[in-house]
């Protein structure tokens, strides 16, 4: 495995939590899961042993505890737990919607405020089939009600074994999945333009004066942000912009295309995947990066909302120009609060940071304190790894250096 695609599988684990679900050599389902990296003091927190007491129509394993008995043990959404189901070892955060995690992801649903017939325990995967994937159960479609029957495929009862993996482990997962962003202007009456935009200039170390700028899409009328990204942009003197979003064929199929300041520039669109260890990011990345080495700024990099792809795009060059870990993670949390108000010194502020950015980055540079790492030389490393050359890491950095006066010609 190169060194890109290790460093792309620990970000996975420490930023995302994914998990998969594959099968031995005799068929016996387990599931693996990438290690975080980050270990926490053992839990005082009681296991709890119990079995499957049933399965609902989509395949969701229904417990025999309730809901209530388990947060009054002291469990708390958004810890990650440790799931044993039948001796098959699972990691899944502990949440009271299915939709706290992303599709056809694990979830342990606990949420005694449904209604008293509903208190119950649920192992899930969201638009998914649990019992079917882990080999428990086999459905059967019949006449009578409620029109399926399960038939188990193991020996009955099947034990379960719920433990705490790491106390808070899913929080800001979980707090982000909480969010909620309008796309309609008049709900930002406090932001400016720019702002409600999410255009930015990166004014950390090292940067020059006006060299790059961050955005939501100025193209995509999907969050209604196009139109003022597109003015910002103009006023910045933007000259190149790396687009994360699309591809160029797809440009001109946008409305109104033509008749915007950002068909007029230099632009490249790679299109990098959400999932980062898809073959294809570190190329982009690489190829996004390589064409700002070779224009002229200041510079734009965007995505679509100009959060996850542009956010980490960004947070490298920061940090590669010098930037330290403090300032990188606040220009980082600046799109929480121009999209969600996230505000500095809130518990959902604090979640995020702690664990999207910071887990990231130190996932990213293989680091245990960001706070006291070379980033700068990291960051380097980081574009060794994905294929750039030391002239073009030198070359992006003195492009990058310069200091550029705004203009609206």
């Amino acid at each position: 495995m190169s060194s890109f695609l290790r460093w792309a599988a620990a970000v996975l684990a420490a930023a995302l939590l994914l998990t998969g679900i594959t099968t031995t050599e005799s068929g016996v389902p387990t599931v693996e899961t990438e290690a975080t990296g980050i270990t926490s003091a053992a839990s005082e927190m009681p296991a709890v042993e119990t079995e499957v007491a049933g399965i609902t129509d989509p395949g969701n394993l229904v417990l025999g505890i309730s809901a209530e008995g388990l947060l009054a043990l002291g469990y708390e959404y958004g810890d990650l737990l440790a799931v044993t189901v039948n001796g098959c070892e699972m990691e899944m955060p502990l949440c009271s919607n299915y939709s706290d995690v992303d599709s056809r992801q694990l979830v342990c649903r606990a949420d005694p405020d449904i209604s008293e017939e509903e208190d119950l325990v649920f192992l899930a995967i969201n638009m998914g089939d649990l019992a079917t994937t882990l080999g428990i159960a086999k459905k059967a479609e019949i006449e009578e009600s409620p029109g399926f029957r399960w038939d188990y495929q193991v020996e009955t009862p099947v034990p379960v074994t719920l433990s705490m993996k790491e106390e808070g482990g899913y929080e800001a997962e979980f707090l982000l999945h909480r969010l909620t962003r309008s796309n309609s202007r008049g709900d930002y009456s406090s932001l400016t333009d720019s702002e409600y935009a999410n255009f930015r200039n990166v004014a950390t170390t090292g940067m020059g004066t006006g060299a790059l700028y961050r955005s939501s899409s100025p193209l995509d009328p999907a969050l209604n942000r196009n139109a003022e990204a597109d003015r910002a942009l103009h006023s910045a003197g933007i000259r190149t912009v790396v687009n994360l979003a699309d591809i160029e064929e797809d440009l001109d199929d946008y409305p109104d295309y033509s008749s915007t300041h950002y068909s007029r520039l230099d632009i490249i669109a790679v299109k990098l995947p959400a999932d980062y260890t898809d073959d294809s990011f570190p190329a982009g990345l690489a190829e996004g990066f390589r064409f700002m080495a070779s224009h002229e700024g200041p510079y734009l990099i965007h995505c679509k909302e100009g959060k996850d792809r542009t956010g980490f795009a960004c947070a490298v060059l920061e940090c590669l120009m010098g930037a330290s870990a403090e300032e990188a993670v606040a220009d980082y949390m600046i799109t929480y609060l121009n999209f969600y108000g996230v505000a500095p010194g809130t518990k959902q502020y604090d979640a995020i940071r702690r664990g999207i950015i910071e887990k990231t980055l130190s996932a990213i540079f293989g680091v245990d304190d960001l706070y006291k790492a070379d980033l700068s030389a990291c960051a380097k490393q980081t574009l060794r790894g994905i294929g750039l050359t030391e002239d073009e890491i030198t070359a992006l950095k003195q492009r990058l250096a310069l200091a550029y006066p705004a203009s609206a010609d």
